[in-house]
């Protein structure tokens, strides 16, 4: 495998969680999303029409700020990038870090947590923001194994 690395946005973490264990798996860097302004659990109350959360969902242009673009992403050649699934979708946050970041000639995979939704249209709503970038196909990958998370890997064509 290529250099690769796991990125992932984690508000209450769970995401966090499956992304170490995914970056272990497959021995890839582990890079940690963050928000300016982190999420309260007020913010992400899913319930509140008018909680932050529920506010940057509507609006599928709105980029929540990042504390910091990350290190680039230069000498990678595969960014998995995790998140909860929100709305269906990945949040939009992931879109800021992505659109931060040069992806040309990168495979990027998706993967998620949740409560109780599938993908949804993650990947169709995060192709733009992979601009240059293969994005394969996302995969949910709530309390994953690491013999799951391995053998989904290997299924990969990276």
């Amino acid at each position: 495998m290529k250099k690769t690395a796991v990125a992932y946005f984690s508000a209450t973490g769970v995401t966090k969680k499956i992304a170490r264990r995914l970056a272990g798996v497959i021995g890839a860097d582990l890079i940690e999303i963050t928000p300016a302004v982190p999420y309260t659990k007020a913010d992400l109350n899913w319930m509140d029409k008018n909680s932050r959360s529920t506010i940057e969902m509507r609006d599928k242009a709105s980029r929540p700020a990042l504390a910091s673009p990350g290190p680039a992403l230069d000498g990678y050649d595969t960014v998995f990038v995790g998140f909860p699934i929100w709305w269906y979708v990945a949040p939009t946050i992931v879109n800021s870090y992505l659109e931060a970041h040069d992806l040309t000639g990168k495979t990027v995979i998706p993967f998620a947590t949740s409560g109780g939704s599938g993908m949804g249209r993650t990947n169709e709503l995060l192709a733009p923001s992979c601009k240059g970038a293969r994005l394969l196909e996302g995969r949910l990958l709530n309390r994953a194994s690491e013999q799951s998370i391995k053998t989904w890997v290997e299924t990969l064509d990276i």
